[in-house]
């Protein structure tokens, strides 16, 4: 299965909030569900995505396979989980399970990633898990650990963009 990468159409932008749903970690053990009620009830949840679109640092990609959407990665500068300040993008990013190891993320990051850098952004955040198997890909991509995110089970992180300052 060929994999595109390809800017979000504002058509689609309904999507991240399944997305980001998707994106919730849950640790190993985990007995139970995840109420979906937590993307709407949480503000920095509902940051990530309520009116994606209407503020200027809004960018998405998605990865299709067959012309279905499979995965979505975004950056806003919003008070979301990884926001640092108002001029540094965070980053959040999900793909449905049956995708998930197959290199999409990673190459939704570096498109993503790439898009910041030739505007012009210094730098780009996110948070994650500290449990969560993710951080792995970040480090690769040049994000490195600043601090504790909104608690002590996440990490906060931030890579360079300046130019070669990362991947």
């Amino acid at each position: 299965m060929d994999c595109e990468i390809r800017s979000m159409e504002s058509n689609e932008w309904p999507l991240l909030e399944d997305f980001l749903y998707e994106a919730i970690f849950v640790p190993e053990g985990f007995e139970g569900e995840v109420p979906r009620s937590i993307i709407y009830n949480d503000p920095k949840c509902r940051a990530a995505f309520e009116d994606f679109g209407t503020l200027p640092d809004d960018r998405a990609v998605v990865a299709t396979i067959e012309g279905k959407v499979a995965g979505a990665c975004w950056v806003r500068t919003t008070d979301e989980y990884g926001h640092i300040d108002d001029e540094t993008p965070s980053f959040s990013i999900s793909l449905y399970k049956p995708y998930r190891g197959r290199g999409m993320g990673t190459a939704m990051m570096r498109s993503l990633l790439d898009e910041l850098r030739e505007v012009g952004y210094a730098r780009a955040s996110l948070s994650v898990q500290k449990e969560n198997p993710a951080l792995r890909l970040y480090k690769r991509l040049g994000f490195r650990i600043v601090g504790d995110g909104a608690d002590e089970t996440e990490w906060l992180m931030v890579v360079e963009l300046a130019e070669g300052a990362w991947m």
